[in-house]
């Protein structure tokens, strides 16, 4: 059998999986009638917020489609482009549609579940993160799949290494859709989640000193919409396009490599591989009753150790039977980026986990108010860098190494890109257990709202700590992925300029002005990026601090328990805030390397794409970290611990929680999404700039 039908395969496994799954998420008893009742609003809510977000992307799709329309009428780029970007940018958002569907339908059913035990909980919130998971992982292995059969149709007439060439570069500028897409679900998310989740708080928590997710809080259904347009919608986007940008780099510099047909079907069989592991890994997530936060954690590092091991396994047999003991060094690079992504995620947990000293030692700055506790954040979140550099930098080192380098060049490259496909190798069950965090979130905050046992909201409440811990692990392995399969793509952009122009010369050395300026506009377009998103949650913030006010000094008995709040009007701020505000953060993420191409030429690309890569990987860290580390150190106060709940310290907790909310959850996720950007954009575009640069 061809090694590439391997990857239809994979396809229809992950899709069928997540299907099964979905039908055991649906068949599981909703609860009570006040639950439905919460969980239909948060359902509207979040179908009315993704309704309105894809019309707009809808016709921004549309403009970019007619512009590479004409760009391929005048041979600069693909024929097959145009239509590509548009099935990327529908299969991105497909994938994010329907985990946000599941999870909103999953957490009145979690909650209802934890009135059983704490391992039933467990397992349906984790069912529903699964769909997610295996969702994004089936329908980008069907759009690649889909146009490698159609581009081997298109360039039949061709020799086979023709035929090879031909496809690689072509399927290179696919990436492009599911990147934007990525950026607006991951920003447009980010600004609603966090705006709700900042009015909430300041207003809720610190200026009228009540509970979490309390009913009485006008902002608090915009606040679980948010968790699932963000963290499930956006995440799921966001994946996707590192998913899919991996293996089409990999399959390009395959080519570059002289590995042909056989080097582009490994990455597509070591998905189908990643995919049979991850259903096998879910299978062992379970826990007992009672079980501690470590105990918790542990149940679902079970299923991704296991996974992990499986396809460790699955990439030996597959690099040996397709190249042979001589090239068993590629072999080792797809373990140098599974390793990597296990060891990012256990590092991103040690400093953002409550459970390890710098989270316990940063709640204890809180003691002397919210400005000792940002200061204490922000610290923490940069010496937070230094591991996941490190351990990027190591298996770049052994990657291209390993995979023949010194040797071959092209091969060493061919390697890294295999270190990143290897690190997205088991992203079904990664992802299940990220996606997973929504919606044991929202679960807890339906528990409270209506009015269920203190047993019930203590597994919820358990169940959502680990929730916190796994999202903040998940970011972390969504922005190491990105820095691999950025460095991949510069690789790749740099052999498309070959492909376009044979005879094209590079000087990329740092001493070349057109590199350097390219650097620094590079190092600099993630912290612009940074300020666009954070001032947008800000305004955003903003107008939701001040309708929870209004609502509660207008709505008499309001604060009493004794009338309802106009949960709608939050809703409707946060959807049209997150509407206009998304806008010009991906419009710079797509203009930039255009601009910046037509004036530096391919060198000063080349230096930018560099210098974004860095500054934005080592950005998105310590943005994720801090965020993740205030948000534990007020959940760590709340369970006891230096004060507790309403105390002093607590409030102090909150306004720093409240300053990391934008961090982790708008700027430092969607940071790792524009540096791909940055690079699929310069591929997309790449014979425009040979042709017409000034420099």
């Amino acid at each position: 059998m061809e090694l590439m039908l391997w990857a239809p395969i994979g396809a229809v496994l992950a899709l069928l999986f997540a299907g099964i799954l979905a039908f055991r998420v649906l068949k599981e008893d909703e609860g009570t009638d006040e639950i439905k009742r919460i969980s239909k609003a948060i359902r509207e809510g979040a179908s009315a917020y993704l309704s309105r977000q894809y019309k707009g992307v809808g016709i921004f799709f549309s403009i970019i489609f007619v512009i590479l329309l004409v760009l391929s009428y005048f041979k600069f780029v693909n024929a097959f482009v145009p239509f590509a970007f548009v099935t990327g940018g529908f299969f991105s958002a497909l994938s994010g549609y329907i985990g946000m569907k599941i999870a909103t339908q999953a957490n009145s059913r979690t909650a209802t579940a934890a009135k059983i035990s704490l391992n039933k909980g467990l397992k349906v919130a984790f069912a529903a993160g699964a769909v997610m998971g295996f969702t994004v992982v089936g329908l980008g292995m069907l759009d690649m799949s889909v146009w490698y059969y159609v581009l081997r149709f298109a360039y039949k007439g061709l020799t086979e290494a023709q035929q090879a060439q031909s496809i690689a570069s072509a399927m290179l500028t696919f990436g492009m859709g599911a990147s934007a897409m990525a950026l607006f679900a991951r920003v447009g998310g980010g600004i609603f989640t966090k705006a709700a989740d900042v009015g909430a708080d300041l207003v809720g928590k610190v200026e009228n000193s009540i509970p979490e997710d309390d009913p009485r809080n006008p902002a608090v259904i915009a606040d679980n919409v948010g968790d699932n347009v963000g963290d499930v919608a956006g995440m799921g986007a966001d994946l996707y396009e590192s998913y899919v940008g991996a293996r089409i780099s990999a399959c390009a510099l395959a080519v570059s490599a002289g590995f042909g047909f056989p080097g582009m079907a490994v990455p597509m069989v070591l998905a189908t591989i990643g995919i049979l592991a991850s259903i096998i890994g879910t299978f062992f997530v379970k826990t007992n009753e009672n079980a501690t936060p470590k105990q918790l954690l542990s149940a679902l590092r079970r299923g991704t150790y296991i996974s992990s091991i499986l396809v460790a396994i699955g990439a030996f047999i597959l690099i040996r039977s397709v190249f042979g003991m001589e090239r068993i060094g590629l072999f080792f690079s797809i373990i140098a980026g599974l390793l990597a992504g296990i060891l990012i995620g256990y590092f991103t947990e040690y400093y953002t986990s409550d459970t390890y000293k710098p989270t316990q030692k940063l709640s204890e700055t809180a003691k002397t108010g919210p400005a000792t506790i940002i200061i204490g954040g922000l610290s923490l979140g940069m010496i937070s860098t230094a591991v996941p550099v490190v351990i990027i930098a190591i298996a770049i080192l052994v990657s291209f190494y390993l995979a023949g380098g010194t040797a071959n060049f092209s091969s060493g490259l061919y390697g890294i890109s295999l270190a990143a496909v290897g690190m997205l190798s088991t992203l079904g069950i990664t992802l299940a257990t990220d996606a997973y965090g929504p919606v044991a979130d929202n679960a807890g905050g339906l528990a409270e709202m209506s009015g269920m046992g203190e047993e019930v909201r203590a597994r919820t409440d358990a169940l959502d700590s680990l929730g916190n811990t796994t999202a903040a692990t998940g970011k972390g392995f969504a922005i190491g992925s990105a820095a691999l399969t950025a460095l991949a793509l510069i690789a790749s952009y740099i052999e498309q300029i070959k492909v376009i122009k044979p005879n094209f010369i590079f000087d990329l050395s740092v001493t070349n002005p057109l590199v350097l300026i390219g650097l620094f506009i590079g190092a600099m377009l993630p912290f612009i990026f940074a300020s666009f998103t954070m001032d947008s949650v800000g305004r955003a913030a903003m107008s939701i601090v001040m309708e929870v006010r209004r609502q509660f000094k207008e709505i008499k008995g309001l604060l009493a328990g004794e009338a309802k709040p106009d949960y709608a009007s939050c809703v409707d701020l946060c959807t049209k805030s997150a509407q206009k505000e998304m806008i010009l953060p991906t419009i710079l993420g797509i203009v930039a390397p255009v601009i910046v191409g037509l004036i530096l030429g391919v060198n000063g690309v080349t230096g930018m794409l560099a210098g974004s890569t860095i500054s934005g990987f080592v950005l998105a860290v310590m943005m994720a970290n801090a965020g993740g580390a205030w948000d534990n150190a007020k959940k760590y106060i709340e369970s006891g611990h230096n004060g507790g709940k309403g105390s002093e310290c607590h409030k102090a907790a909150v306004v720093g929680d409240t300053v990391g909310d934008p961090f982790k959850d708008t700027s430092g996720p969607s940071i790792n999404i524009l540096i791909k950007l940055l690079s699929m954009v310069s591929i997309v575009f790449a014979a425009v700039v040979v042709g017409h640069s000034v420099l």
